[in-house]
């Protein structure tokens, strides 16, 4: 990483340092956290900080990593520090102006490699994780992606394009396309009821935009409102597949069917909590 002469500094030393300064700020997971973004500073994989602890950490290596230990003290999510997050088998670009994806919302995913769609339209696309990940892993479905944010829409189109699938997703503005008759609609939509918010991590009350988050009083207003509209439109998706937020799979499920859409289910993220709602409108077979 650097000669001993121009060294700031060990990388056992940087750690530990990181470590209790983002320890006594909160940070749940504060060595790794240090680990990632030494990693990110100095340029080099994170098992090489591991292996080689009494490296020397060059001076401006140094600097970067102090000003991302700065940052992270102030509670600011990693993946907006270093501007990426990867999600399944792709990297994204992530800053302000989108929520940072989150495993469990590689159930929409899951979901949509089961069901094998054609067409997909993917309401809400913040950063495009889900309807990019549907591109790079069904890549002869058809896919566009909505967002009532342009700047949520300007990130989506930059990861399309830098990734090399802006040609297989058609992005637009607002919610619900003209055209009509997608297989399968998939939403992360915010779900957080607006009590709730003052409770949530500074990661996320102190950075990430609240409107990409809270959907009212209850939680489940944008998720109504999509139901609603889907009413209106000349030909409902085959199957809809929505993310929801603990203990409301219950009441999404009633809503799903109320919508007319026959066969409900739900599917469990890793920590066990009902995390998708699925309806189709016709029990079995695929997306269409």
């Amino acid at each position: 990483m650097a000669s001993a002469r121009s060294a700031a500094g060990t990388v056992r030393d940087a750690l530990a340092a990181a470590t209790d300064a983002l320890g006594a700020a909160g940070v749940e997971a504060p060595r790794l956290d240090a680990e990632v973004m030494l990693a990110a500073a100095a340029g080099v994989d994170r098992t090489r900080l591991v292996v080689e602890p009494e490296a020397p950490v060059d001076a401006p290596a140094g600097r970067r990593f102090g000003a991302m230990v700065r940052r992270r003290v102030e509670r600011e999510p990693v993946a907006y520090i270093l501007g990426r997050r990867g999600f399944r088998g792709i990297e994204l670009e992530v800053d302000r102006r989108v929520l940072i994806p989150r495993p469990e919302t590689e159930l929409l995913v899951e979901v949509a490699l089961e069901l094998e769609p054609r067409t997909v339209l993917d309401v809400g696309t913040g950063s495009g994780a889900v309807a990019l990940a549907i591109a790079d892993e069904l890549p002869e479905a058809e896919i566009a992606a909505t967002d009532r944010s342009p700047a949520a829409l300007a990130v989506a189109r930059a990861n399309a394009a830098r990734l090399g699938l802006a040609s297989r997703i058609r992005f637009e503005r607002g919610t619900l396309p003209a055209t009509s008759g997608f297989d399968l609609l998939v939403a992360n939509l915010p779900y957080v009821a607006a009590d709730e918010w003052a409770d949530l991590a500074p990661e996320i009350t102190r950075h990430e935009p609240r409107d990409a988050l809270v959907a009212g009083s209850s939680g489940l207003e944008e998720i109504e409102a999509l139901l609603r509209a889907l009413a209106g439109v000349a030909e409902r998706p085959g199957s809809v597949a929505l993310e929801v937020g603990a203990g409301q799979a219950a009441a999404v499920s009633e809503l799903v069917s109320a919508a007319g859409f026959r066969a409900v289910e739900r599917r469990d993220d890793l920590a066990g909590i009902a995390r998708v709602v699925i309806g189709r409108a016709e029990a079995g077979g695929r997306g269409g």
